[in-house]
């Protein structure tokens, strides 16, 4: 069970063995032993891999791992969308500002051309 959780989640990062193990300083050997259940990490390994997953050690031990993942993805969706649409107010104000300001020269313009007649 823990050694398909590491696994699934380091291919749901995109991690290789060798590049997990970097992060929580073992070897790409160590991860394959894990992953493969011929060993099992510490508990000061498992407190760096919760970590480099950004999981729980209950979570990363937990058989449901899946929905963790679709939690965390869906989560990170809410927080994507909710940016997006503050980008989108941002770039609306920002049209209606260059907007205000070419008019607001025109004025200028019409009233310096005008006054000169």
């Amino acid at each position: 069970m823990l050694g398909e959780n590491i696994l699934r989640l380091r291919k749901g990062a995109n991690l290789s063995q060798e590049a997990l193990g970097d992060i929580i300083g073992v070897t790409r050997q160590m991860i394959s032993n894990w992953e493969l259940e011929e060993t099992a990490p510490n508990p000061e390994q498992l407190k760096l891999l919760s970590k480099a997953f950004n999981v729980s050690a209950d979570d990363l031990l937990n058989n449901d791992i899946q929905n963790i993942i679709v939690k965390k993805v869906s989560d990170t969706e809410i927080v994507v969308n909710a940016i997006m649409k503050v980008l989108k107010v941002i770039g609306i104000a920002f049209v209606a500002f260059v907007i205000i300001i070419a008019i607001a020269e025109l004025v200028i313009v019409l009233t310096a051309s005008v006054s000169s007649l």
